[in-house]
């Protein structure tokens, strides 16, 4: 007798999760993502019978398929609870003409919910609704958009470069984003200028103050060379300083919206280093529902979304817990409103902690320690948003040298605002309080403080600079950054330097080949009229075959010209060496494969002896073995040990470098930090040499500083 109605989520942990909201009368199980897809093993689109996808069962998903037909069999009605969004929507739409087909009495209906919580979930429940068929046409045909690029392409590449390699609509695009900056770094020539600062003191008192040299004669000055500051400062020396302008006046800083999911990325990334692909593996955790002591909720909305609009009882929530805490003066008069960008879908709401009471220090102890910071960034960063203004008096000096001008400005908070509910977002700047200056008052010079600088080229992306260009530009959507840069480091088209993504020799090559023969595919503009398009499918105002229609007429045109035109490279980066395989007798061949360069016997398949890179000797006084490369068993971390283990135990964390210290002789490891960018140091601490390598710049030695 069916007693019971099933409820099908995506995955196991919100199961657990809505599980304990739902009475008795109810059964939740998951579906672990899409069951019936596209293959794997073969094109599955029919170009010439209007784009017709051909779905088959994922492979090893048949026998969960079976147990959720079964289930439904059983019950008087089916509830899909995918995630509201497109993916989510083809998984219903695909499970209901899967269960359908078996059991085409039982009633299935769509619920979905923007958080994992009792109220809402329980107030999904009462609102069921139909498959929304557009979004479910516009997962289908950005399915298929990424089957004929990635089908078409990869086996060219295949046959024209090497097995293994990929490209993809999005991704593609993202390489050549890559690509572009790393060729920029390459080709920028440095540049010196130069700063200078008058420091200088109010008459009687020590506590000085250092003000910027900004103009002469009423001119700015660009300071190019020693001798453009040698010249003013001998016009300068021995003139009086006086004080030739004193501004004050009242500034506000409003606080910033809620967390889309491009913007979570990047402080996440920029506060604690995390990847894309951490941030979203934390953020679905927090979403699907953790254990807070006698209860299992999710700790925040869903985390897939470009709106930065929140519900009005979130809202009303946020304020009464803000008055509570901190008094109603830190309410601003009216509820502030932030808009989205232009594009945006906004089919969820902003980012935000599904109860502002529940205070990341209240939670604490129950959060794994990246959870917590996680948490506490969404947390901040929402309740900030619905707080007043900040307020600052501002100060601003102008000292005269002779004709020449410096600028000092200051600020003193008087009124923190939004800035009282923040702790990891919160400014590292410190204030400078200024203290009375009146106009055409002396004061006492104490030093002239000249600065050499150098320009830098522009840096490399990092995740997180990726992510906010892609947003900026159109490029993909909040569901595709973390896998893109999860895709290029995977196919080594990219690897990582500290936290900068860097282009490898695969992916310069790659990235060349598919800039001279489809230009279509990695064009910024193309790309995000194509995420446009995708959203007219989605409201019903475009239709998915027409899109797919336009796009392959002149895509067809550039592959069958791609097929022609690119010569075949196979081999191409093979390096004969001087070594000869222990095994065969053979030479040894330096080959580049998917994760780098290593070793390999040319009397391949003959012979199948591969090796690693050496990178350098083995520092070990005595041994003869080189440092390669290697990853721990557990995490998969990496690592440098001596190819002659267990004979030599030589390992390393840090990669070390070429080169011996010219301070002591010891190995040398390479180091990275966003302050200082890459340089490479002495592996002895008590020596520390290090000698800092900026492109664009001649290396420099310079003193020991903190990692940063």
């Amino acid at each position: 007798m069916k007693e019971k109605k099933l409820v099908i989520v995506e995955s196991p942990a919100k199961a657990k999760t809505i599980e304990k909201y739902l009475g008795s009368g109810y059964s939740v199980t998951s579906c672990k993502g899409h069951i019936i897809d596209l293959p794997k093993s073969r094109f599955g689109v029919d170009i010439e019978n209007n784009f017709t996808p051909v779905y088959i069962t994922v492979r090893g998903r048949g026998k969960i398929l079976q147990e959720l037909r079964r289930a439904a069999g059983k019950s008087t009605e089916v509830l899909l609870a995918s995630d509201d969004d497109r993916e989510g929507e083809s998984i219903a739409f695909h499970l209901r003409n899967a269960i359908s087909e078996k059991h085409p009495d039982v009633p299935i209906s769509r619920i979905s919910f923007n958080e994992i919580t009792k109220t809402a979930i329980q107030e999904s429940i009462k609102h069921p609704r139909d498959i929304d068929n557009k979004k479910v046409e516009s997962q289908k045909a950005r399915r298929i958009l990424d089957r004929i690029v990635g089908y078409k392409i990869s086996p060219l590449l295949w046959e024209k470069v090497k097995k293994g390699l990929s490209a993809g609509r999005v991704q593609s695009v993202a390489l050549s984003i890559i690509c572009e900056r790393e060729d920029a770094i390459n080709k920028f020539i440095s540049e010196e200028y130069w700063t200078l600062f008058l420091v200088f003191s109010k008459i009687g008192f020590k506590e000085e103050y250092s003000a910027r040299f900004i103009s002469r004669a009423g001119k700015r000055i660009k300071l190019k060379s020693r001798a453009d500051v040698d010249e003013i400062l001998s016009a300068i020396n021995n003139e009086k300083v006086i004080i030739s302008k004193v501004e004050e006046s009242q500034r506000t800083r409003k606080p910033l919206a809620p967390y889309i999911t491009s913007r979570m990325q990047q402080d996440a990334s920029q506060r604690f280093g995390f990847s894309s692909s951490k941030t979203m593996m934390l953020a679905q955790r927090l979403y699907e529902g953790l254990d807070i002591g006698s209860e299992r909720t999710g700790l925040i909305t869903y985390m897939r979304t470009d709106s930065v609009r929140i519900s009005n009882q979130a809202a009303e929530e946020t304020e009464k817990f803000i008055k509570d805490s901190w008094g109603e003066n830190y309410l601003p008069e009216a509820r502030n409103i932030y808009k989205s960008r232009s594009g945006s879908q906004d089919a969820h709401e902003a980012i935000r902690p599904t109860s502002a009471y529940r205070t990341p220090e209240s939670i604490k102890k129950f959060l794994e320690p990246d959870e917590y910071k996680l948490y506490s960034l969404v947390w901040e960063r929402f309740i900030s948003s619905q707080m007043k203004s900040a307020s600052f008096k501002t100060q601003h000096l102008e000292i005269s040298a002779g004709d020449a001008l410096f600028s000092l400005a200051g600020s003193k908070l008087v009124f923190d605002g939004f800035l009282k509910a923040l702790h990891f977002l919160s400014s590292d700047s410190k204030e400078l309080i200024i203290p009375g200056f009146s106009q055409g008052e002396e004061v006492d010079k104490k030093r002239f403080n000249p600065e050499q600088h150098f320009t830098m080229p522009p840096p490399r992306y990092t995740d997180a600079s990726l992510v906010r260009f892609m947003e900026e530009s159109g490029i993909g959507r909040p569901s595709t950054y973390a896998p893109t840069i999860g895709t290029l480091l995977a196919r080594y088209y990219v690897q990582r330097e500290g936290r900068y993504l860097k282009p490898t020799v695969l992916g310069n090559v790659v990235n060349g080949i598919l800039k001279e023969n489809f230009r279509q595919i990695l064009n910024i503009n193309f790309t995000a009229e194509m995420e446009s398009e995708l959203d007219r499918v989605e409201n019903g105002s475009f239709e998915w075959q027409k899109l797919l229609s336009d796009f392959y007429v002149n895509f067809a045109k550039e592959f069958e010209l791609a097929e022609k035109n690119i010569q075949n490279m196979k081999n191409f980066m093979d390096e004969e060496t001087d070594q000869v395989c222990e095994k065969c007798g053979a030479k040894i061949i330096k080959k580049l494969g998917r994760f780098g360069f290593f070793l390999a016997c040319s009397g391949f398949p003959n012979c199948r002896n591969t090796k690693s890179m050496p990178i350098m000797k083995c520092p070990v006084d005595g041994c003869s073995g080189d440092i390669i490369a290697k990853r721990s068993k557990t995490k998969g971390r990496p690592f440098y040990g001596c190819s002659r283990y267990p004979e030599c135990e030589f390992v390393s964390w840090t990669k070390p470098a070429a080169d011996k210290c010219p301070a002591c002789g010891k190995f040398m490891i390479e180091k990275h930090s966003k302050k200082n960018g890459s340089w490479v140091q002495c592996s002895d601490a008590e020596c520390g040499h290090r000698i800092i390598k900026s492109a664009g710049a001649a290396p420099e030695e310079a003193p020991v500083e903190d990692e940063v």
